[in-house]
């Protein structure tokens, strides 16, 4: 109604992360904020900054405390004020969340009564240059707890629809029509389908803008709109004006209705085409809007200039300081000439010219910080190639030499180069980052330099290796590492690279040795191939997978324990009792599922006592596999049993039974390296059901590597990205589905829904490093020696996504190329914290009972 009788409107493009908090900066202040606030739950400010709230003379806002405080704190006097309700109430659980709303609308109407009868509260809001802020949380809550397509989400509409008209007339009532107010109606992000933000999906990033009121055009017709998505003709729209911006524009549109300076760090641009004013006003308007950007990027290049050495010192060519006084004389000569168009128009061109130069100071060293990074990546892969090479194989043991140490010279080269970098960037301020990134290369490649009768004896070595096989192994190890890297974007090469290990035993002896083991390596290969085709979890929550997940996983229980009550030896009834509890966690687990999934239907919340058996399930589930045997399979399967209960109180549809075929995958994996083992001549005494955990191989016991043990370190890489992106958990951010914690809180709570999520992609991950550790024991190999191969793999992968990593075109593609960098930078550090945590889990034995047995740990 309002857009066909009263105001303008268009869409309003957010940027990645479509999350509350950047959403509001964007909208208030101005300015894309840096997503580093997402370490302190979008609810402090990492850098304060300036916004329309602290321009005003008041504001007053409603509304959720996560938003408005971080207003109120921003604001450099006392003239913010914030009415929110209670965090408590942002419960997904609850009956109705539309109260949320109706909290917002109650308070403001209350507000304005007691306003009738304050005569200082009635002064302040009759003054000029005053905003109200009215945050809407409901319609978000209800998606994400019933998804937008629910008759709760679209009734939640109807309400904000019914709230919003209400508020608007109040305020016409109490400003007595004086055509003062201007209304505007936005959104901080939009939700997909399936009830989840955060991502760049168009849904996500497309939000409405309708503006109504002083100042505001009113609506135009138009024969025809030219946009590139089919919105118009979908809301049957096609003949009244569109005029979409950017979401930072609005910051700038609404100073200029209230008549307030721009906020400081604002890079929004003056939509004049909403404006009802003169062409004097928007010309002015959009002349202090170029100088207000043209200042900050003054301000960059000064700051740049000032550590820069001159004649290294490259300025932003397109914006000299001549082109900019002639662009600022020439627009003010335009609007004296009452050239308002041009005048506009030169403006737009300023700001694009000043907002490119931020961009180009800002990334002013990228070039120069980039060659330090990758000379530091290929040495430290150099010298970690080497260390495996000289510690921990037989390649260049062929001859005894002395070793040579090195010259002074090489020293004395490093430490001359040293104090040149440092009084380089000491002279030019650079921040202490800088040193860290230029300094760190110089030790490593001292340290490969050192190394230099190691690259000797394996330049030698290669001399001798057949060409043709050298080729071949470094086809197949570079095909290798570009499925790895090509997964983190296209989730099908996982199956691709699933389908090429399912064809492994037929192309070596394995077939002929172990054809149950290789078919049964095939079939479950094959089988986890499926997944990475599915969705992303989330989009379709199917309880009825869930509940299959718990019956197989009950039908595997009892295959084990039944051979354990027919067993006549004195741990039957501890170990019985452990499987038994843990058979019963699993069926309390789907019990708790159903039921939450049922109560919440009914609106009826989250039961208090369905939460107690989530969360003891949840930590009990690290402590009952300590109770269980050390045998190798008994305990790998009693820590499956745990990890699986908890799992099914975190899932919503077919990711409950990706850890289960993942498991089986494992467990033939141990199986099948057993056979290479004795394939490949290597003495192995050990048989696979005398292993105890508690046992582990003396460090004289461990071999040296040979080039298989190059195939399973990329076998361990390779399930452990399978682990992450199998079921799209991590594949974007808006595939984490909040319907998965729902067992254990529906309160909105941002760290703890997130490490509950976090420990629900650890769990695929811990299943398959405990049984990397059994390969480990296995084939007689130390965890070092992997360790560094592991190593080397993924720096190579890190190097890929260095030069992967965008400043530009979309922001989802922004924002995955830097996630992907961090992930893959962070694999060998969370390697050292999962080989800890499954140590843990497979070598401790606690005894509740009876006189404990002592093991040689």
């Amino acid at each position: 109604n309002i857009i066909m009788h009263e105001g303008s409107w268009g869409i309003s493009h957010t940027r990645v992360p479509t999350e509350s908090r950047p959403g509001h900066v964007a909208l208030i202040a101005g300015f894309y904020e840096d997503v580093s606030a997402v370490a302190r739950g979008w609810k402090e400010n990492p850098v304060e900054f300036d916004s329309l709230f602290n321009e005003s003379k008041y504001t007053w806002s409603w509304g959720s405390p996560d938003i408005l405080t971080m207003f109120s704190k921003g604001a450099s006097g006392d003239y913010v004020y914030a009415h929110s309700y209670d965090a408590k109430k942002e419960d997904f659980g609850a009956d109705d969340v539309t109260k949320l709303d109706t909290w917002v609308f109650d308070n403001v109407k209350d507000f304005f009564d007691a306003a009738k009868s304050n005569q200082s509260l009635f002064s302040k809001i009759n003054e000029e240059k005053i905003v109200f802020f009215l945050h809407l949380l409901g319609i978000d809550t209800n998606g994400h707890a019933h998804r937008p397509a629910s008759r709760q989400y679209k009734d939640n509409i109807k309400k904000v629809d019914d709230g919003v008209k209400e508020i608007v007339s109040m305020f016409k009532h109490f400003y007595r029509n004086d055509g003062k107010t201007t209304f505007i109606f936005t959104s901080d992000h939009g939700m997909t389908d399936w009830g989840s933000h955060g991502a760049g999906h168009p849904s996500e990033t497309l939000t409405p803008l309708v503006t109504w009121g002083a100042g505001i055009k009113y609506p135009q017709r138009v024969s025809a709109q030219q946009f590139d998505d089919t919105f118009l003709k979908e809301w049957r729209l096609e003949n009244w004006k569109r005029q979409d911006v950017n979401q930072a524009d609005i910051a700038p549109l609404m100073a200029s209705l209230i008549g307030v300076p721009f906020p400081l760090n604002s890079v929004g641009i003056l939509p004049v085409d909403y404006l009802n004013n003169t062409d004097l006003f928007k010309a002015e308007s959009m002349f202090t809007n170029a100088v207000q950007i043209l200042e900050q990027f003054k301000v960059k290049m000064t700051q740049k200039k000032e550590v820069t050495l001159p004649f290294l010192f490259t300025p932003f060519k397109l914006l000299s300081d001549s082109e900019q006084l002639n662009i600022l004389r020439k627009t003010r000569s335009y609007i004296k000439q009452r050239k308002f168009d041009e005048a506009i128009s030169l403006c737009k061109e300023l700001i694009h010219l000043a907002l490119k130069g931020l961009s180009y100071y800002h990334t002013y060293d990228r070039f120069f910080l980039g060659i330090s990074v990758v000379l530091g990546f290929v040495g430290w892969t150099s010298y970690t190639s080497l260390l495996i090479i000289k510690s921990h194989s037989n390649l260049a043991r062929g001859v005894i030499k002395e070793v040579k140490k090195p010259s002074h010279l090489l020293s004395y080269t490093f430490v001359a180069a040293g104090l040149f970098i440092a009084f380089f960037l000491l002279i030019q301020a650079c921040p202490w980052t800088y040193y860290v990134y230029c300094l760190l290369p110089l030790p490593i490649w001292y340290a490969v330099l050192k190394e230099f009768q190691v690259i000797e004896d394996l330049a030698a070595s290669l001399l001798t290796f057949p060409l043709s096989h050298f080729v071949g192994y470094l086809l197949v190890f570079t095909l290798g590492i570009e499925v790895l890297v090509l997964s983190f974007f296209y989730r099908y090469m996982l199956t691709a690279g699933l389908t090429a290990f399912a064809t492994w035993p037929f192309l070596t002896q394995l077939w002929t040795r172990a054809k149950i083991t290789s078919l049964s390596w095939t079939f479950f290969s094959l089988l986890l191939a499926v997944f990475p085709l599915m969705p992303v979890v989330g989009r379709k929550p199917d309880l009825s997978l869930v509940m299959g997940a718990g019956l197989l996983v009950l039908l595997l229980s009892l295959l084990v324990v039944i051979p354990l009550i027919k067993r006549k030896d004195g741990f039957v009834k501890e170990e019985l009792f452990v499987y038994l509890l843990q058979m019963l966690s699993t069926v309390l687990s789907m019990y708790v599922v159903y039921s939450t999934h049922s109560s919440l239907l009914r609106k009826g919340g989250l039961p208090l006592m369905n939460q107690v058996v989530s969360w003891a399930t949840l930590a009990s589930s690290l402590v009952l596999p300590l109770l269980s045997s050390t045998i190798l399979f008994q305990r790998l399967f009693s820590i499956l049993l745990s990890l699986m209960s908890t799992y099914l109180l975190l899932s919503t549809g077919y990711e409950a039974l990706f850890p289960l075929v993942l498991s089986c995958l494992m467990f033939v994996w141990i199986h099948m390296e057993q056979e290479t083992l004795q394939q490949s001549g290597v003495s192995c005494k050990i048989k696979l059901t005398s292993i105890q955990f508690s046992y582990n191989t003396d460090i004289t016991q461990f071999r040296q590597l040979c080039l298989d043990d190059i195939r399973r370190a990329f076998f361990l890489v390779f399930f452990l990205v399978t682990a992450f992106f199998g079921t799209g958990n991590v594949a974007s951010i808006n595939s984490f589905d909040l319907a998965s914690v729902y067992c254990f809180l529906t309160v909105f709570s941002p760290f703890m829904m997130a490490a509950l999520m976090m420990w629900k992609i650890l769990i695929p991950f811990v299943l398959v490093i405990c049984a990397f550790e059994v390969v480990q024991l296995t084939t007689q190999l130390s965890s070092k020696s992997l360790f560094l191969i592991v190593l080397v793999i993924s720096d190579i992968m890190a190097l890929h996504f260095f030069f992967l990593v965008k400043d530009y075109g979309s922001w989802l593609d922004i924002g995955t190329s830097i996630s992907h960098y961090v992930i893959v930078m962070s694999i060998t550090i969370f390697l050292v914290f999962l080989n800890g945590l499954a140590q843990l889990l497979i070598t401790k034995k606690l005894k509740l009972w009876g006189k404990p047995k002592s093991h040689l740990i």
